[in-house]
């Protein structure tokens, strides 16, 4: 299920190219498309099983909130600092979520977990092309720090969102409880940041409607799903393959043929994919 959301997921940054808004209107829009049917299938959970714990729900806010940061930052890092250094510095969280994890939730990553994380982190420094001439934009200093700003959120959205569902029957509530607050607070954010307008033209919202659809309730709910049946360090890294999917589409669609250095992170990536989920049953699950 993690992979099969990972590469969901991956179609992410295509349907953004796609649409071409600013920021905050592409993270509120996914949201928001995606509320009404993931509210109906958290209260066909409820009608089953009876209402979510008020703790779960807390929790699932606040990833929402982590995850509305995460979005709105993500495209601003792409802005200032080029789309290369934003996915290096965004997808710091394969590096942060088995440390956090370890720290905050005693949960230690196994030995393959943390044999492979380099791996993957050089994969992913090799997809971006931070290594390459012209991958650094026109504001590094200022997309670095929104880059690391999206590691931290979306490290901090994968382990709340973890935590809050803990009863493995309802992926759904959590997802809706987060999805919900990630669209009210992209909206604040934008409004903060001088964004008076979040009224997306003609096709811009059919590709968000995708998106929303896609992304947002398919490839979250499977994540959702998996996230309390693995290691917090396990999850991180298996989603670490929506990058994969992302070059694979990218040279599909817009016909983006990525440099050698590119297709090496490709292959560091799946390579370390492979290398993780070799005996993981065998792996405690950590508590809880």
């Amino acid at each position: 299920m993690a992979v099969l959301g990972a590469l969901t997921i991956a179609w992410s940054s295509i349907l953004v190219r796609l649409a071409d808004t600013t920021p905050s209107t592409a993270a509120v829009f996914r949201c928001l498309y995606a509320v009404p049917v993931l509210l109906w299938l958290a209260a066909r959970e409820d009608a089953r099983y009876g209402p979510r714990p008020r703790r779960g729900r807390l929790l699932a806010a606040v990833a929402g909130a982590f995850f509305a940061v995460d979005l709105v930052v993500w495209h601003h890092a792409i802005e200032d600092v080029g789309a290369g250094l934003a996915t290096v510095l965004g997808n710091l969280q394969v590096a942060m979520v088995p440390l956090i994890a370890w720290a905050v939730l005693g949960e230690r990553p196994g030995r393959r977990i943390l044999v492979t994380l380099p791996l993957v982190v050089a994969g992913i420094v090799l997809i971006s092309g931070a290594l390459e001439h012209g991958a650094y934009g026109d504001h590094p200093a200022r997309g670095v720090v929104f880059g690391i700003a999206t590691g931290i959120s979306y490290a901090g959205f994968i382990l709340v969102l973890r935590a809050s569902g803990a009863d493995l029957r309802r992926p759904a509530g959590p997802l809706a409880d987060a999805t919900l607050v990630a669209a009210v607070t992209a909206a604040l954010i934008g409004l903060a940041a001088g964004e008076d307008s979040f009224v997306p033209t003609w096709p811009a919202h059919g590709w968000l409607v995708l998106l929303a659809l896609s992304s947002q309730v398919v490839g979250w709910l499977l994540i959702t799903s998996s996230l309390p049946r693995l290691p917090a360090a396990l999850t991180s890294v298996l989603i670490t393959i929506q990058p994969v999917g992302s070059v694979l589409l990218a040279i599909a669609i817009f016909g983006e043929a990525p440099t050698l250095l590119q297709a090496a992170g490709v292959a560091a990536i799946l390579a370390g994919l492979v290398f993780a989920t070799r005996g993981t049953a065998r792996e405690p699950a950590g508590p809880g």
